[in-house]
């Protein structure tokens, strides 16, 4: 695929078991699950981050972790409920450079969020005739590819990859997509963690032209839809804090905000801060039916 965005590593030692991502492209190292102990993990994240110069670390802890981490120097930036299995993912975050850490627009941030709460939530909406809503298989990955490529300068993941798209896809992940005669406008999909049954609904871009018609929320409801499915009942997202229709669109489909990630990736055009949106589909299952 070219440039190497991330690697997925297994640490073991007699002390503990770690599986961390080493996203290069966006200088952080995360820290996805571990056994052992704690406080061994917290001195080798330690010396990685010296190793590997990365710029912020992340990781999701358990409740009874928490503390553990807090008296490391991590401090916690936001929540996923019911990500492992049933029990709440814990965000711990440190940062080796204060740069990383300081947020230019964290109060414009704040004033999109509160300026979402305040409006009515709309339950419906309706797709145009002449636009079709689609599952994507292997065969679809070059349209992907080329659609996200003109909604993105910049991406955290090599979406503008087909291949890339391809092994999602093929690993199990849920890409939908709205069509016109001219190509694709807008796509979502669901990354699964089969592991402790969760998803993040991630990927969501629409064609700017198209924005009007609320093409986003037609396709994360079709994706929480097969998700329930498959049994899979806690999905979270991290949306660009600044984009006040991704954030509107998680608020008015009854996603809970359950905290903010500083300078967090690159996207769209820049390193932005991102908010986290949870919601247990166990619950609303009865509603996402009816929005359907």
């Amino acid at each position: 695929m070219g440039q190497t965005f991330y690697e997925e590593k297994l640490l073991k030692s007699p002390n503990y078991k770690m599986e961390m991502t080493y996203d290069y492209f966006n200088k952080r190292l995360r820290l996805n699950d571990f056994s052992g102990n704690p406080s061994h993990i917290i001195n080798k994240l330690q010396t990685l981050i010296t190793e590997n110069q990365f710029e912020k670390v992340i990781c999701y802890v358990r409740k009874e972790q928490m503390f553990t981490f807090i008296a490391g120097g991590f401090h916690l930036e936001a929540i996923v409920q019911k990500y492992f299995s049933g029990s709440d993912a814990y965000i711990m975050t440190k940062y080796p450079k204060t740069e990383r850490r300081n947020s230019q627009t964290w109060s414009a941030e704040d004033k999109i969020l509160s300026d979402i709460k305040q409006k009515t939530i709309v339950k419906k909406t309706s797709r145009p005739s002449e636009y079709t809503l689609r599952k994507a298989n292997e065969s679809d990955a070059e349209k992907l590819a080329h659609m996200y490529s003109t909604v993105f300068k910049i991406y955290p993941t090599p979406l503008i990859n087909p291949d890339y798209i391809k092994t999602s896809i093929d690993n199990g992940n849920i890409f939908y997509y709205i069509k016109n005669d001219s190509g694709i406008v807008s796509a979502a999909s669901a990354d699964i963690n089969f592991k402790y049954y969760n998803a993040e609904l991630t990927d969501c871009a629409t064609i700017p032209a198209f924005r009007k018609y609320g093409f986003m929320k037609l396709l994360l409801t079709k994706l929480e839809l097969e998700l329930l499915n498959k049994q899979i009942y806690c999905v979270y997202s991290i949306a660009r804090s600044l984009s006040y229709g991704m954030n509107a669109c998680f608020h008015q489909l009854g996603y809970t905000y359950t905290g903010r990630l500083a300078n967090n990736c690159y996207i769209f055009d820049k390193l932005e801060d991102m908010n986290v949106w949870s919601k247990d589909l166990s619950i609303t299952a009865e509603k996402s039916a009816e929005d359907a």
